[in-house]
């Protein structure tokens, strides 16, 4: 559904990342102009917006949605010279992207959302060279293929008023997204953080000779990554804990974070951080019983596994394509 107050997006740099929003934004019917400097450019944008088509189909096309919606400009003044959301999409380099930022911030309308898909760079760092509005610069970091995943982590930085990160918020929203408002700047935000410490466990893994890559993905595919696409890792241990929930689970596996499992360092399990998990899962469950949730995590986890069924192991993945 379109955000009535956004007509016209603007997308800087067409690679993955780009062309993934491209194809979002088109398939809710807003009009699409594209800039990128690099040679064959536009070619490449055309081809992956064909390819990303179909799955926007069978997810379901707004009635305005066209294909025929979507620009291309060399000239990135002319590019974002009357967007009203621009998002900001060119490789991840800090000195690259606080410069196009500078750029962008120099000739689009003032009301006008900056947004980058930074997947680390906090947005105080992004917004330092914008010399006329810096306050409407942001981080949006959605996650790959961007035209399917819903997480947008939003995030605003020391100059940003934070009107802009709420228009950015109902503007993801209307695209069927999932905007999470980080609020406390941070270095790869919160789920590239989370993913992050387990890639490092994996390496330490495969480097020490524990498991192969693919059973370090199996244990992850058939055990937690099953319960983790329902509840996240808070829930699933607050389920762990029985009726009692995440206050019986950290008196009885608590000391346990103090052994050596790990590479990564834990932090120290206080009082204070005990009652902040304790009482943040009990709100998450205010009201439900935990056999509720039982039943609707075993309902979940059997479907999915009949979905996980017919696409995993990737050991079939060639007799698959």
């Amino acid at each position: 559904m379109m955000n009535n107050t956004i007509m016209k997006v603007t997308v800087v740099g067409t690679g993955v990342i780009g062309n993934g929003w491209i194809t979002r934004f088109l398939a809710n019917g807003y009009q699409v102009t594209a800039t990128d400097p690099a040679p064959g450019a536009e070619e490449r944008m055309r081809e992956a917006v064909r390819h990303a088509w179909p799955a926007m189909e069978q997810m379901g096309l707004s009635d305005a949605a066209s294909v025929d919606n979507l620009f291309f400009k060399e000239d990135l003044a002319e590019a974002v010279g009357n967007a009203d959301f621009i998002q900001e999409c060119v490789p991840e380099r800090e000195g690259l992207k606080r410069g196009v930022i500078a750029d962008i911030d120099q000739h689009a309308p003032a009301e006008a959302v900056i947004a980058s898909s930074t997947s680390g760079i906090l947005p105080s760092t992004l917004q330092a060279d914008a010399e006329h509005h810096p306050e409407r610069v942001i981080v949006a970091h959605p996650f790959n293929p961007v035209y399917l995943m819903p997480l947008v982590e939003l995030v605003g930085g020391e100059k940003t008023d934070a009107a802009f990160v709420e228009n950015a918020r109902e503007f993801y929203s209307g695209l069927d997204m999932k905007p999470l408002i980080v609020n406390k700047e941070i270095e790869g935000h919160i789920a590239d953080r989370l993913m992050e410490a387990i890639w490092r466990e994996s390496l330490h893994i495969v480097n020490d000779g524990v498991a192969t890559t693919e059973e370090v993905d199996a244990s992850i595919v058939y055990g937690p990554g099953l319960r983790w696409a329902l509840m996240g890792p808070f829930m699933t241990l607050h389920m762990g804990g029985g009726k009692a929930g995440m206050r019986h689970l950290l008196e009885q596996f608590g000391p346990a974070l103090k052994l050596p499992w790990t590479k990564l360092e834990a932090p120290e399990l206080t009082d204070e951080l005990a009652e902040k998990v304790i009482e943040g899962c009990e709100q998450q469950t205010a009201g439900v019983e935990m056999e509720k949730l039982e039943e609707r995590r075993n309902e979940f986890l059997i479907e999915l596994q009949q979905l996980l069924e017919k696409y995993w192991p990737s050991a079939n993945l060639t007799g698959k394509l």
